[in-house]
């Protein structure tokens, strides 16, 4: 049985009207509405007119927040030689070869928000996938983090890289920053997350590419986003 909302939530979701907001109202609003005791995390969740289980219609990709994410996630980088040198002077949390691969096969390790490898550890990093793969950390090449220029890939992880995947049901979600920031920082986030998103529209999507999208915090009600001006734009710009 679905547990029923609590007051303080219901008091929120009376405050949002039937219609859809732009990101410019939407913010703003959900930092009005908010009344977590704690910096939530905001999100964006879009529904897309894509079927996940065709490889043609796989949308993926990555995003540096201008503004980042308000907590600097913590960076593990698996390479060898001088590549190793690079990453902790780029600011990697952990840094190794096969010796990470190792402490994380032995101890089921997983005390990071982000993977990065070179291409030459890759054989070695594969042997992770059971490990990494459920939680979305596995090295990519189409995200960047599987790379020779590890130093950029840590600063940019660090300044707020967001990558963004479409799960089995066709929606997205993904983080653009905390409550506490200013309205005008989410909604550039919040813009450049979307506009990544549209940017990524597969040629094989048929029909309406965005079907719905919502802003919310973590404790919060959703807030119904319009879109369309946005995916107009950047429909004229392709």
């Amino acid at each position: 049985m679905a547990r029923k909302p609590g007051r303080k939530y219901q008091a929120a979701a009376k405050q949002i009207e039937n219609h859809e907001y732009s990101i410019e109202q939407a913010v703003p609003l959900l930092q009005k509405i908010r009344f977590a005791k704690f910096d939530e995390t905001v999100e964006v969740h879009m529904r897309l007119g894509v079927d996940p289980k065709h490889a043609d219609q796989m949308v993926r990709g990555t995003v540096v927040m201008p503004n980042g994410l308000g907590k600097s996630k913590k960076v593990l980088v698996i390479a060898s030689g001088d590549k190793q040198r690079e990453a902790q002077e780029a600011g990697a949390d952990f840094v190794g070869g096969e010796d990470m691969v190792n402490k994380i096969q032995s101890e089921n390790w997983i005390d990071f928000d982000a993977v990065i490898a070179t291409p030459d550890m890759m054989r070695s990093v594969g042997k992770l996938g059971k490990v990494l793969g459920p939680r979305g950390l596995m090295p990519n090449p189409k995200t960047g983090t599987v790379t020779p220029d590890v130093a950029k890939a840590v600063l940019e992880v660090k300044a707020g890289k967001v990558e963004f995947r479409v799960d089995k049901t066709g929606i997205i979600h993904a983080p653009v920053g905390k409550t506490s920031f200013a309205a005008n920082k989410l909604v550039e986030n919040a813009s450049s997350l979307i506009t990544a998103v549209l940017k990524a529209k597969p040629s094989a999507a048929k029909g309406k590419y965005v079907r719905s999208a919502t802003l919310c915090a973590t404790m919060s009600p959703g807030i119904p986003l319009d879109v369309s001006e946005m995916a107009t734009r950047e429909a004229a710009q392709a």
